[in-house]
């Protein structure tokens, strides 16, 4: 295949023409986020989706009008063109999952089950903070600094925790337990103290919750184990991202104050029971040792 002159100045000034664009559409689309976000909160999820989708659409065209301009690949279209049915079956076929992939990245941006900027969980995988969303899949940023791809398609099908959407608020169980020898009301209260000690540490109660003298952080006896009586304290966060952190600096503090006021969080205890045969042969070995 060879081509003259005139057609490989076409074919650059179409392939330019295309970076340009593309280029130009992504920079007035980020400068008109910019200048939203100045004035106003605004969501970046659908100026990150536009940015992607025109992109997909001007290299398309661009790809389209290259190929008109290349006389062996104009007649191979004419001829697979005149088989269409053939043709819209076998790439509907080949296209299905990269379709499905697309329609899913539309619905995402339309119904709004997380955005950009969003914490979220995906099904079983790790909690992370929603980074782009493509035509293709979306990017996860995890908490190790990995970014975790996902279809479109399958995300869709998944059951999602955003912890983002509608209210950042979010309480956290800091669980500790107590041996049966230990004060519980004292365990209870300095729980309490130290949790409510933390700066990051929320009052979500309401008026009436106040009134009734409901405590900030309340804390409840849930189990009574094998060697510890199990306490769970309901802590409250502003922000979903600071909960993991005051989480560690509840514990460090409450093992701290627990170890000055006496009270023990007790390992697991095992008693041994030998029969009189037994416990005089152990006995017997334990002297020749």
């Amino acid at each position: 295949m060879q081509l003259d002159l005139r057609t490989w100045i076409i074919l650059g000034s179409i392939f330019l023409g295309a970076i340009i664009t593309t280029r130009t559409l992504r920079w007035l689309i980020s400068r008109s986020y910019k200048a939203a976000s100045a004035k106003i909160k605004v969501d970046p999820t659908r100026y990150k989706f536009t940015k992607n989708a025109l992109s997909m659409i001007i290299w398309m065209i661009a790809l389209g009008a290259m190929a008109s301009y290349i006389p062996e690949l104009k007649a191979l279209a004419v001829t697979l063109f005149a088989g269409a049915g053939i043709l819209v079956a076998v790439a509907g076929f080949a296209a299905q999952q990269a379709f499905s992939n697309v329609v899913g990245g539309i619905f995402i941006v339309m119904f709004r089950p997380f955005r950009v900027g969003d914490l979220i969980k995906v099904g079983t995988r790790d909690y992370g903070i929603v980074e782009d969303i493509t035509l293709r899949h979306t990017v996860i940023l995890n908490f190790e600094n990995k970014r975790i791809i996902i279809p479109n398609s399958v995300i869709s099908e998944e059951t999602i925790i955003n912890d983002s959407i509608e209210d950042d608020n979010v309480v956290k169980f800091v669980e500790v337990g107590i041996s049966y020898d230990s004060d519980l009301k004292k365990a209870v209260s300095i729980l309490q103290e130290v949790a409510m000690a933390h700066p990051d540490c929320l009052d979500n109660r309401t008026a009436k919750e106040k009134k009734q003298g409901v405590p900030q952080v309340v804390v409840r006896v849930y189990e009574f184990d094998d060697f510890s009586i199990n306490l769970r304290a309901f802590v409250w966060c502003k922000d979903p991202l600071q909960v993991w952190k005051m989480h560690s600096d509840i514990n460090i503090k409450l093992k701290e104050r627990f170890d000055e006021e006496g009270i023990e969080i007790p390992f697991p205890y095992r008693t041994i029971v030998f029969k009189d045969g037994e416990k005089k042969k152990f006995n017997k070995q334990t002297t020749k040792t």
